[in-house]
C-alpha cells in the first residue's frame, strides 16, 4: 500500500485525521443545518405556523394571485431587512432607513412631476442620493467613532426635517407609470391574469446578490468584525471600510425599496415611517444576534416575510392595527434576552496525538521525582 492510502474511520475520517467526502446526502445535510443552526431554525417553524393560520382562517390566501400579491407586499420590507442585515451582522445599526425611504419618493415625485422622460434620471439620482446618505452614516460611525445608533437617529431626523422644509410639509408632484410600474406591475404585464410582480423578482435577485456576497471574503470579513472588530482589525481587516460598505449596502437597499414603495403608495410625508424599526425587528426575528457577529441573511429574509405574515394574520383577526408596535417591541426584547443567554459550549475530546502516517506517539513514562523532605 502507498504512502498516500489511508484507511479511514466510521466518522469519515482518514486514519490521520483528515476528513474525506462523505456521501452526496451530506451536502444537503449540511446545507439545511446551516440554514436551521442557532435560533434561526423558531423563524421558519413561525412562518409556517402563522402561513397555516391564514390559510385555516382565508383559504383563498393560498390562491396564486394571492400569494403573489401578499410578496409583492411584502417585498419593500424584505429588501430593507437585506440591508438592514448587513449593518447589525458587523455590530451596529441604521435607523435612518425610514427617514431614507420617504424622502426618495418625495424627491422622485417633486423632481420627476408626471414627466416620463425624467423617471430614469431621477431613479439614478435616487441611488447616489442613497449611496450618499449610507457614506456619510458609515463615515460618522468609522472614523469618526460616533454610535451608530446615535448617527442613524441624527440623519433620520436630518432628512425628517429636510424633506418637510423642502415641500413646506405638503409633497407636491406625481410619478409616473414607468416609475410605478416596478412596484405595482408584473410579468406578464397582461392585466387580470397570474403575473409574477416585479418587486419579487427584484427581491430574489437582490437575495440571492447578499447570499452570494456573505459567502465571499467580505462577508466572512464583516462576520467577524461584528464578533470581535480588534481580533479582525490584528488579522488585517480594513475595520472601517468592512463597515462603511455595510453602510452603503443599507442605504442602497433603502432606495430599491423606496422604488418599490413608490408603485403603489401615496406620495405623502409618512411614507415609509417606522419601517426601520419593523426592518430591525424582522432582522432579530431570523435570529441574528443584535451586537453582531452571528446571523444568517436568508434567516434575515424569513424573519420579515414571518412579521408581514403575522400583520396579516392580524387583520384577519380584526385586530387593531395599534398592536403592531408592541408585537415589534416584544419580538425584540424576547430575541435580545434570547442572544443573552449562557451558551454551552461543546469541548472537543481529547485523543492521543500521532504522528504524521496517523500511527499513535509511544507514551514516555515520567521519571520518578525525588520525595519532598
Amino acid at each position: 500500500m502507498s504512502a498516500s492510502t489511508s484507511a479511514t474511520t466510521p466518522s469519515g475520517t482518514s486514519a490521520s485525521g483528515a476528513p474525506q467526502p462523505g456521501p452526496s446526502g451530506n451536502g444537503f445535510s449540511r446545507l439545511v443545518q446551516r440554514a436551521t443552526s442557532g435560533s434561526s431554525w423558531t423563524v421558519y417553524a413561525l412562518l409556517i405556523v402563522v402561513f397555516v393560520a391564514i390559510l385555516v382562517m382565508n383559504p383563498s390566501f393560498g390562491e396564486p394571485m394571492s400569494l403573489m400579491a401578499f410578496l409583492k407586499k411584502a417585498a419593500p420590507l424584505i429588501v430593507l431587512a437585506i440591508g438592514q442585515y448587513f449593518v447589525i451582522v458587523s455590530g451596529e445599526f441604521d435607523l435612518s432607513v425610514g427617514s431614507l425611504v420617504g424622502a426618495q419618493v418625495v424627491i422622485a415625485a417633486k423632481l420627476i412631476d408626471g414627466e416620463e422622460s425624467m423617471t430614469w434620471p431621477v431613479i439614478g439620482l435616487m441611488v447616489l442620493f442613497g449611496l450618499g446618505v449610507g457614506l456619510i452614516n458609515g463615515l460618522i460611525v468609522t472614523l469618526l467613532k460616533v454610535p451608530s445608533f446615535i448617527t442613524t437617529l441624527g440623519m433620520m431626523l436630518v432628512l425628517y426635517g429636510a424633506i418637510r422644509l423642502w415641500t413646506g410639509g405638503a409633497p407636491t408632484g406625481s410619478l409616473t407609470e414607468g416609475f410605478r410600474q416596478w412596484g405595482r406591475g408584473g410579468f406578464p404585464d397582461t392585466p387580470g391574469q397570474f403575473q409574477v410582480p416585479y418587486a419579487v423578482l427584484i427581491t430574489l435577485v437582490l437575495g440571492v446578490v447578499a447570499v452570494i456576497v456573505m459567502r465571499r471574503p467580505y462577508g466572512r470579513t464583516l462576520v467577524a468584525t461584528g464578533d470581535n472588530d480588534v481580533a479582525a482589525s490584528y488579522s488585517g481587516a480594513s475595520v472601517w471600510w468592512v463597515r462603511t460598505r455595510a453602510f452603503l449596502f443599507s442605504g442602497l437597499m433603502a432606495t430599491v425599496a423606496g422604488i418599490l414603495i413608490g408603485g403603489y403608495a401615496g406620495v405623502t410625508a409618512q411614507v415609509g415611517e417606522g419601517l426601520e424599526f419593523m426592518a430591525i425587528t424582522a432582522v432579530v426575528l431570523g435570529g441574528v444576534v443584535l451586537g453582531g457577529g452571528r446571523g444568517s441573511v436568508v434567516a434575515a429574509m424569513a424573519g420579515a416575510l414571518t412579521l408581514e405574515a403575522l400583520f396579516t394574520l392580524f387583520n384577519q383577526l380584526s385586530l387593531p392595527s395599534t398592536i403592531r408596535p408592541a408585537v415589534q417591541g416584544v419580538i425584540i426584547i424576547a430575541a435580545v434576552a434570547y442572544a443573552a443567554m449562557p451558551r454551552k459550549s461543546k469541548v472537543a475530546p481529547q485523543s492521543n496525538p500521532t504522528t504524521p502516517a496517523g500511527v499513535p506517539e509511544p507514551t514516555v513514562p515520567k521519571e520518578p521525582q525525588p520525595a519532598a523532605p
